[in-house]
């Protein structure tokens, strides 16, 4: 993974991956409208802390469990599908901001294991392992690799939060907040169609 002609295309993988709308960033948005940036910073580190833990276990084997059992990609589609409904369902119904009665939707430990469910994550890392990782000391560069990903996540998921930081003012106003938040909702159920339809 030092190897520049590696590294840089696998950057660019990792940010576009993780900057582009999914889960993980309709979460993040819908925090930093319900609490700020700063106070989001516990659900994205969990983010980047999943995604790389994930990697890791990729790499050291779990990628052979999912080729030996296929049921597993049958668990992972059904209850990745149906938290992504619940999740939507409960960012639909929430109101308009109310100072002080914010809480963000997951904190560090809920995003961090939400990965293991969420299907846009399993897309990135396990493409991840399979197109980029040299074969030789495949351990030390999956390694390099996960906390690479990680490091990429951060930002990526923080502009997120950052946007809906900016859209807090407005939300304030039940009818900008009903909107904004059946948005959401819709952006989480729409992520779920390609699960369901079985393309990730």
């Amino acid at each position: 993974m030092t190897d520049p002609v590696v590294l840089a295309p696998f950057l660019v993988f990792a940010f576009l991956m993780t900057v582009t709308p999914g889960p993980n960033n309709a979460m993040a948005l819908a925090s930093g409208v319900r609490v700020g940036l700063t106070r989001s910073f516990p659900l994205i580190g969990g983010i980047a802390a999943g995604v790389a833990l994930q990697m890791l276990a990729i790499g050291f084997g779990l990628g052979t469990l999912f080729e030996a059992y296929s049921i597993t990609h049958e668990i992972l589609r059904i209850g990745g599908s149906l938290y992504l409904i619940w999740l939507a369902w409960k960012i639909a119904r929430s109101g308009p901001i109310v100072e002080g009665e914010e809480s963000s939707p997951i904190g560090f430990f809920g995003a961090a294991a939400f990965q293991w469910i969420n299907p846009k994550a399993w897309a990135i890392t396990v493409s991840a392992a399979a197109t980029y990782i040299p074969s030789n000391d495949y351990l030390l560069n999956i390694s390099i690799a996960a906390a690479l990903l990680a490091l990429v996540a951060i930002p990526s998921v923080a502009v997120w939060a950052a946007a809906g930081r900016l859209l807090r003012n407005v939300l304030t106003r039940p009818t900008y907040a009903r909107i904004f938040n059946l948005s959401v909702a819709l952006l989480l159920v729409a992520s779920t169609v390609p699960i369901l339809l079985g393309n990730l």
